[in-house]
């Protein structure tokens, strides 16, 4: 859980005393070779505020990934691992200004601010209000969004008790408690059937984990909104729920990729889009669609606008002549069974020594089917293992490209 930080704490952090200690502990390397040493001079000259001297500096370098103002931010660990990456949350408020052009937004449990502050910074939103029962955040929240240069309204409020009129909520409900990471729709905190219930009729959008089963939140309880299914840079970072749909898709998939030049590439795909594609025979190219595309069920969708095709109706690989933009394609080389005295044979055959093996539809497990394998050429190569009908099949491709 990280150091317990006090409010006193962060009346520290925020003054310029606090500031200047913190630039000194920032100067500090404070990795596995010198931490006792780092820990022991920072505790000698700034205790008794050194651990949360330490455990800022540490969440500032972790968080530099993630976060786009995280080396002026203060956090806590529980907070920085559930904050939404600045890309996510920026898109998000983009797309808020975009349904509902000029409204206020409120983030009703706003935590240390990371959504805060990109709401903040869209300028087709009029005004951002954000709260939460944690103070220790919420001054944190304060801070973040100061050093940042927006302007929002911060105060102490329970999520379940609406305090404004806004036009917009917006909800993430904690998902670690004191044990760990919570999966249950009740453990959420505060419970997300209690968010949906207490803000029904009003806009809302509500960010879950990715992992969420938005099929029984429709069957079981009725949720006629819509999934949003959101990645970054090939990881699947969350489920958004949005309660106003109106006449759009009931469910979506956005894929976020940062170029080299910090710009974002968005591909949007959902089930309004057609979805009838053919079964046929591999292509020249095997696609493993974006982990988004593949959470929110549309890989038929997607493989559509492409004119691709599957492997077999039941297995989220597509194959085709062409890799899409943005997409992670496998150029085909040869088909082969996926008994391993077959595949030891064929890559031997093709001097493969590094390798990289993609599993859908079969029980294998990756790493110990490339220790048994012992591929010891000088190439590499991927091996795709998948199931077509009832067979298992294998793929031997060059590796795998990224289409920019």
């Amino acid at each position: 859980m990280g150091y317990a930080f006090t409010q006193s704490d962060v009346v520290f952090l925020r003054n310029r005393y606090g500031q200047k200690a913190l630039a000194a502990v920032e100067s500090r390397a404070l990795d596995a070779s010198s931490m006792v040493a780092d820990v022991t001079e920072v505790k000698t000259r700034y205790a008794p505020r050194d651990g949360a001297l330490v455990e800022t500096v540490l969440c500032r370098r972790r968080g530099r990934a993630k976060l786009r103002a995280a080396q002026d931010m203060l956090f806590t660990q529980d907070a920085l691992q559930q904050a939404t990456a600045s890309v996510v949350a920026a898109h998000r408020a983009a797309e808020i200004a975009k349904r509902f052009p000029g409204a206020v937004v409120a983030d009703v449990t706003c935590s240390i601010g990371a959504e805060v502050i990109e709401l903040a910074a869209e300028q087709g939103i009029s005004g951002v209000i954000g709260s939460d029962l944690d103070r220790v955040r919420l001054s944190m929240a304060q801070h973040n969004v100061a050093v940042t240069g927006g302007s929002a309204t911060l105060l102490v409020a329970d999520a379940l008790t609406p305090t404004s009129t806004a036009d917009v909520v917006l909800a993430d409900p904690a998902r670690r408690s004191g044990s760990g990471r919570v999966f249950r729709l009740d453990q959420l905190t505060p419970p997300l059937l209690d968010v949906l219930t207490t803000y029904a009729g009003r806009p809302l959008a509500v960010k879950c984990a990715p992992g969420l089963d938005y099929r029984m939140l429709r069957d079981r309880f009725g949720f006629a909104g819509q999934v949003q299914i959101t990645s970054l840079d090939g990881s699947v970072r969350e489920a958004c729920l949005w309660t106003e749909r109106d006449d759009e898709p009931t469910q979506r998939a956005t894929v976020l990729r940062t170029r080299p030049d910090g710009s974002v590439h968005v591909l949007e795909v959902s089930d309004a889009e057609p979805e009838d594609i053919p079964v046929g025979e591999v292509g020249e190219w095997i696609i493993d669609p974006d982990g988004a595309i593949v959470r929110a069920g549309l890989v038929r969708h997607h493989g559509h606008r492409h004119g691709l095709w599957q492997l077999d109706p039941q297995i989220a690989y597509l194959t085709g002549d062409s890799v899409p933009e943005g997409e992670r394609g496998f150029r085909v080389l040869e088909v082969t069974g996926v008994a391993e005295r077959e595949l030891r044979k064929r890559l031997a055959a093709l001097d493969c020594g590094s390798l990289e093996i993609l599993v859908r539809g079969l029980d294998v497990d990756p790493d110990r089917l490339r220790k048994r394998l012992k591929p010891k050429g000088s190439r590499s190569l991927a091996l795709i293992l998948t199931r077509v009908g009832r067979k298992g099949v294998g793929f031997l491709c060059e590796p795998g490209v990224r289409r920019p």
